[in-house]
């Protein structure tokens, strides 16, 4: 099993923060990996239960895993995407932090069958996939969201 953590904060406040998150077709925005990601029932809202179709790329190769939405609160969003291949766990945390949102990244990647030889070689690849994501994901929340909450102080 492979286990990637980052720290990132942002000036958004949690509740913005997770807004965007829990739709994870945003992960276009800020996963490297991601190439295209379609909710399942676009018509729906998102909650517990909702899927995406997304579609990736690592190491050159295209990947499609089902992701569903499998914790939602204030505080934690989790994505769990499965295939034949591999079971990958997105978990998010969320805290107040002075000047806005300290979020914690957790991803997590089991591979099945004789994928999970691979593992080892694996490992660091998905940590620059980390360490990309710590860069990309603040960048889209200023994007998506502007670049500090309205009456926010900046320190």
């Amino acid at each position: 099993m492979i286990k990637v953590e980052r720290v990132m904060h942002s000036n958004r406040t949690r509740d913005e923060i997770v807004a965007y998150m829990a739709d994870f077709s945003h992960a276009e925005q800020w996963d490297p990996g991601t190439i295209t990601c379609r909710q399942v029932n676009a018509n729906d809202p998102v909650e517990v239960g909702t899927e995406w179709l997304n579609v990736s790329s690592f190491r050159g190769r295209r990947t499609e895993l089902r992701y569903e939405l499998t914790r939602m609160s204030n505080e934690r969003l989790t994505f769990v995407g499965r295939n034949k291949t591999a079971t990958s766990t997105d978990d998010l945390h969320f805290e107040p932090h002075p000047g806005g949102t300290r979020i914690t990244y957790g991803a997590q990647v089991e591979f099945h069958g004789i994928a999970r030889l691979a593992t080892p070689l694996l490992k660091r690849e998905f940590g620059r996939l980390g360490d990309e994501v710590s860069q990309q994901l603040p960048a889209a929340l200023q994007r998506a969201l502007g670049p500090s909450a309205p009456g926010s102080q900046q320190p």
